[in-house]
């Protein structure tokens, strides 16, 4: 599928924002910004800044009043890929068709470059003068969160625990892990871009975060269908590695079939969740397609 124009614009958007807030970060450590500028603007769907836009957008909120915001997840999911694919994790040597960072550098530098990317992230929502400090710090609560012990850093943790071994979660303890090491992040990108809009309405929130979370499990499943059925020219990373590394995914669980008819549903689900807001969702339907429908 391509790309909708609601993520082209994102693209368009955020990367000169990534590329000012690297290049201003004052270092005396140079191979250090280099791996971080390396992990950040060498190609990426930009999907948690659409999202971030999208929220945004739909509740009439001016774009850059997100933009600390599309920065700082963009920054987060780059430094979440950098550990994702180092040796004592995945164990991956490409990202978005390139060498992984820890290749193109070293292990060492990849760590920090990761470490380094997380603390900018919180940097640049705390510095934001777009939006007052109430609001900042909502933002700084709801990514810590996401990416920390109640999201993607537990979700890995569980994911290391099941990968080559011969226990299988069930069903509900899968969803629980994708829940927070993949699905966390793009729910919080949702939900900071309605914070920054300054959402109030409990019914519009509550519905929002219907659809965040059946996004966030969509993406994951077709990620685990696409890694079983995609060429590795496609996804830019190899091809079948979950099935080498005995991950527990959705097509292992359940199998590829039943795997295609929960992304069916959870797609249902989302563009139902957007229907009593009576407001412009179609940004957010068109990424939510996308998820569901794209080819890497």
């Amino acid at each position: 599928m391509l790309a909708p124009d609601c993520l082209r614009a994102a693209q368009a958007r955020v990367l000169p924002q990534l590329e000012r807030h690297l290049k201003e970060a004052p270092t005396a450590a140079l191979r250090l910004l280099s791996a971080m500028s390396y992990a950040n603007l060498e190609g990426g769907k930009r999907l948690r800044a659409a999202l971030v836009y999208a929220a945004a957008q739909t509740l009439d909120a001016p774009l850059e009043h997100a933009d600390a915001a599309a920065v700082a997840v963009e920054f987060v999911h780059a430094y979440s890929l950098i550990h994702d694919d180092l040796p004592a994790m995945d164990d991956s040597p490409l990202r978005r068709g390139l060498a992984s960072c820890h290749i193109a550098y070293d292990e060492a530098t990849a760590i920090l470059a990761g470490d380094a990317l997380q603390a900018l992230a919180f940097e640049v929502l705390a510095n934001d003068e777009q939006l007052a400090i109430a609001t900042r710090l909502k933002l700084v609560q709801r990514l810590a969160k996401a990416s920390g012990l109640q999201g993607m850093a537990g979700g890995q943790m569980i994911d290391l625990i099941y990968t080559g071994s011969e226990q299988k979660p069930s069903l509900t303890q899968l969803q629980q892990m994708h829940r927070l090491k993949t699905g966390a992040l793009l729910e919080a990108s949702i939900l900071m871009g309605c914070d920054c809009a300054g959402l109030t309405d409990v019914l519009i929130t509550e519905a929002i975060t219907q659809y965040s979370q059946a996004l966030g499990l969509a993406y994951q499943i077709q990620d685990d269908i696409l890694d079983v059925v995609s060429l590795e020219s496609n996804l830019g990373k190899p091809q079948g590695r979950d099935a080498a590394l005995n991950k527990m995914t959705y097509p292992a669980v359940v199998g590829l079939d039943k795997a295609c008819e929960m992304r069916e549903a959870l797609y249902q689900q989302g563009m139902a969740a957007l229907k009593p807001i009576k407001l412009d969702t179609a940004p957010l339907q068109d990424l939510l397609a996308f998820v569901v429908r794209r080819k890497n």
